[in-house]
């Protein structure tokens, strides 16, 4: 009798098919990396929603894949129950305890490299992205300047307010 574990190593690109065929989109998350200036913090984001939902891919960063799997999911949650997201505008009632949230349209031109996934995913066809940004403990968006410092680098403001 031998120990081994079963092989369940599949190609990327089949897992994305599979999560976007069983749920009509797919979460790509990207680890945190050290080797470039500045740091790239780890993010997520999502392939699939303009086909499930009419709204653009999201980005999040500085959230663990599962945080951004929940808060993501409500999200498209939302988008599928025909609840209209404003972009550039700040919002109440996504978060809870009426913390504020904002998504922004992210220049996929000039942040190509954060969404090769997804660059791979539609095959060279355009697509938009929009950044989810989200306060920190005290309630403040990384926007505002009393945005807690420590998390300035876990959370880069890539979206175009």
């Amino acid at each position: 009798m031998t120990n081994e574990l079963p092989d369940f190593h599949i190609p990327h690109a089949d897992k994305i098919e599979w999560m976007i065929e069983t749920s009509g989109w797919a979460l790509e998350p990207v680890a945190a990396r050290a080797d470039t200036e500045p740091v790239t913090p780890g993010y997520c984001y999502t392939i699939g929603l303009p086909e499930l939902t009419g709204f653009a891919e999201v980005v999040i960063f500085g959230l663990t894949p599962v945080a951004a799997t929940g808060l993501l999911t409500m999200v498209v949650d939302l988008l599928k129950g025909g609840t209209e997201i404003p972009l550039g505008v700040e919002l109440l009632g996504l978060l809870d305890n009426e913390l504020r949230c904002q998504f922004a349209p992210v220049d996929i031109a000039s942040h190509a490299q954060l969404f090769g996934t997804a660059h791979a995913w539609y095959r060279g066809k355009p697509f938009e992205m929009v950044q989810l940004l989200w306060p920190d403990r005290f309630g403040f968006l990384p926007t505002e300047p009393q945005f807690a410092h420590h998390l300035r680098l876990a959370q880069p403001v890539i979206g175009v307010l």
